[in-house]
């Protein structure tokens, strides 16, 4: 007897799911609804968090372009990069949903389904987004995703990222604030709050947590790189008071 194949850990990984929703004309649908809403959220939380147009931003997980309809706009020409386990998912955005399509440039939509972040120039990234990516993936991979932005975008000032969170040592279903039931083994995920914070300590970022409702019962953690300091030094997010007056 063949065992049966497990599912895949995330629902986007379904054989031909990209393809159907794209014939289908779902390419808004598919990123999790209420389009312009989370766009605005987005939005305002890297303006909150200090983005300026002359800043670059790596939209990871950009789908068809939520954000990118917003921030395109909003920052200097060329300075958008995205990346997205479909890069038709991208194509489409930003044939349909750029109001300029000449301030990004093709190649800066980037195929990349493991936090590789191929072709992302990484000496140039000021601020990284992730929101509604790791609602559906296990916690390894933000572990490793964390671990990938920290050795490979050397510029970085923060990355803001979303999570479902349960109470940590919570072994079952869990329903969000906004209603949502989430589960720790599988689609939509929860992750322990400590859990959460361990991982980016781990991969060197100090990190902080939003504040406010977002959609769904998701939380904003905002994770900036911790320096390197000397040994009998304690580490400092750059951008802080106590980092500014050692500098």
């Amino acid at each position: 007897m063949v065992a049966p194949e497990s599912p895949p850990k995330s629902p986007y990984l379904v054989p031909g799911f990209y393809d159907r929703a794209l014939a289908a004309g779902r390419h808004r649908d598919i990123v999790g609804g209420r389009w312009d809403e989370t766009g605005r959220l987005q939005m305002l939380a890297l303006l909150d968090a200090g983005l300026q147009p002359h800043h670059r931003l790596l939209d990871i997980g950009a789908g068809s372009l939520r954000l990118g309809c917003k921030a395109v706009p909003y920052l200097d020409p060329g300075h958008y990069w995205a990346t997205d386990a479909s890069h038709a998912l991208m194509l489409r955005g930003h044939e349909v949903e750029l109001p300029d399509r000449d301030r990004l440039p093709m190649d800066h939509l980037i195929a990349d389904a493991d936090f590789t972040f191929p072709g992302v120039p990484g000496d140039q990234i000021d601020y990284a987004i992730a929101f509604g990516v790791f609602t559906h993936l296990p916690l390894a991979d933000l572990q490793s995703a964390l671990i990938s932005a920290r050795q490979r975008l050397s510029r970085l000032s923060c990355l803001l990222f979303t999570v479902f969170v349960a109470p940590d040592g919570h072994s079952g279903p869990w329903r969000q604030a906004d209603g949502v039931v989430t589960h720790p083994n599988r689609p939509p995920y929860h992750f322990g709050r400590d859990q959460v914070i361990a991982a980016a300590h781990a991969a060197g970022f100090a990190v902080d947590i939003g504040q406010g409702m977002l959609p769904r019962g998701q939380i904003l953690f905002l994770a900036r790189p911790i320096l390197a300091r000397r040994q009998d030094e304690s580490p400092l997010a750059p951008g802080s008071e106590a980092e500014s007056q050692a500098r």
